[in-house]
């Protein structure tokens, strides 16, 4: 089909789009040389997103409803079978079908041991086809199920359109895109970009071509120092990347000048210390604060989430290792598979199993909402940064709650990170005594908002922490983030 039979069918879509679902075999009639209605549909599938028309079932075409999405997120049990079978297929496809046995199966295995020493020192990785592959096996499930508990967030509190345009900044091997393709709903679209420059394309393009038919994807080869944004995005995503930069703060900063006004840049971590703690770092160097003003009047971005600075004027300085914990999803085929194939004498069973759903992230934007509006008085409630003059006191405190029980076993005092973003080593609520009106602290959300009455401030020397005690006598109230 030529440009001008191109122009022709967009043409015609423009105008049946407001009278009824645009139809291939209808719309073939109305072009010179009565092009084939496949030919047509292709057009329109190549034009959907600037059209703004979605494929139905049956093969039509209709507008994407305005306004935010809407969809019934109940967490990830598991990673689906289509996408398992498309590893598989990438598996067979290099090594046969007895992949995880022999020689292959003991390449990959070695590989998925190197990954796991390379993340835990902070190891620069070079991704070759055989490392993508390898890195798919171990890691592909758990990135899936993370990235769509993050944009679920960011659907609750309605800020992702039924017409979305993102950028995947280091794709990798498609785990944040098959999440973001399974979590919309059937009446959104997404122009999808990926930017990757090493072997994973090769998983990447697999992974891709399962996604539903409203996510259009182009996969670009360069570096994300390298590639040139055009347009703007409602999404940003950096999952799992960031540690491989050299400059992270400078690519975020660099790719929130091409961030929609009303977008977010959403950064995913590993939970390990090394990559958690660098995920702060990074928001710290690029979010909205004097120190950070760029000469061209550029003043950052706010922290929407989850680690809200609830004092405008202060920004946190502790270590600011804070990671979410979801359920474990079931384990994968190819994870079964690959681990009960090992047979060297230093394998223990479930080494290749990665099932744990555990995360940090950060949520930026533009704009200065956050995703807690609460700004405490400074009458009523105690900061963190002056904790050192409220030890052996009680205290109000109103802080976000940063993780989950930090505590192994069931005999310790249920243990749990809290800030309100102006902590400057760190600070833990301690719960010593539960009953009806504290149990909050325990029962509360990762990222919600804490208001604790009449805690007791204690500095503990071995930990070089703040503890913030938790007992019959304290009152602890949460405000959902989500609401």
């Amino acid at each position: 089909m030529n440009d001008d039979q191109r122009e022709q069918v967009r043409s015609n879509a423009k105008y049946l789009r407001e009278v009824r679902p645009v139809d291939p075999a209808e719309i073939h009639e109305y072009v010179e040389g009565d092009p084939h209605p496949a030919a047509v549909r292709r057009v329109l599938r190549q034009s959907a997103t600037d059209l703004g028309l979605r494929e139905r079932e049956d093969g039509t075409f209709e507008p994407v409803p305005d306004g935010p999405v809407t969809t019934q997120f109940h967490g990830v049990e598991s990673f689906p079978s289509e996408y398992a079978l498309a590893l598989e297929d990438c598996l067979v496809g290099e090594y046969g079908a007895g992949w995880p046995e022999g020689e292959s199966g003991d390449r990959l295995r070695d590989r998925i041991r190197s990954l796991k020493t390379d993340y835990l020192w902070g190891n620069a990785v070079e991704y070759d086809g055989e490392t993508a592959l390898a890195y798919a096996l171990y890691h592909l499930p758990d990135y899936y199920a993370a990235v769509q508990y993050v944009l679920a967030d960011l659907v609750t509190d309605g800020l992702l359109t039924h017409d979305l345009r993102v950028l995947d900044v280091g794709a990798g091997v498609g785990g944040p895109a098959l999440g973001l393709s399974d979590l919309l709903p059937s009446d959104a679209i997404v122009e999808y970009h990926a930017v990757e420059p090493s072997g994973a394309t090769v998983v990447l393009d697999a992974m891709l071509s399962e996604t539903d038919r409203n996510v259009h994807t182009t996969v670009h080869e360069t570096t994300a120092e390298d590639f040139e944004p055009e347009g703007e995005y409602d999404l940003v995503l950096f999952c799992s990347v960031l540690s491989e930069l050299t400059d992270p703060a400078a690519v975020v900063e660099r790719y929130a000048d091409a961030l929609a006004p009303d977008g977010t840049i959403v950064a995913l971590a590993p939970a390990d210390r090394e990559t958690a703690i660098g995920l702060r770092e990074v928001e710290r160097a690029v979010e909205h604060h004097p120190a950070n003003v760029a000469s061209d009047g550029d003043d950052g971005l706010t922290v929407y989430a989850p680690t809200v600075r609830l004092w405008p004027d202060a920004r946190p300085t502790d270590e600011g290792w804070s990671f979410d914990v979801k359920p474990d999803i079931e384990v994968p085929p190819f994870q079964r598979r690959v681990d009960e194939a090992a047979t060297d004498p230093d394998h223990d069973p479930g080494e290749f199993v990665n099932v744990d759903v555990q995360f940090a992230y950060s949520l930026l934007r533009r704009e200065e909402r956050r995703r807690i509006e609460f700004t405490p008085d400074a009458g009523e409630w105690a900061r963190m940064d002056e904790m050192d003059t409220h030890v052996s006191n009680r205290i109000d405190v109103a802080a976000v709650k940063l993780s989950h029980d930090l505590t192994d076993g069931p005999d310790a005092n249920p243990l749990f990170k809290v800030g309100d973003g102006s902590e400057q080593v760190s600070h833990y609520a301690v719960l010593t005594r539960e009953s009806a009106l504290n149990e909050a602290l325990r029962t509360a959300d990762y990222g919600d908002l804490l208001l604790c009455e009449n805690a007791l401030a204690l500095w503990n020397d071995d930990e070089g922490a703040y503890n913030l005690v938790v007992d019959g006598e304290t009152v602890v109230d949460s405000v959902p983030a989500s609401r």
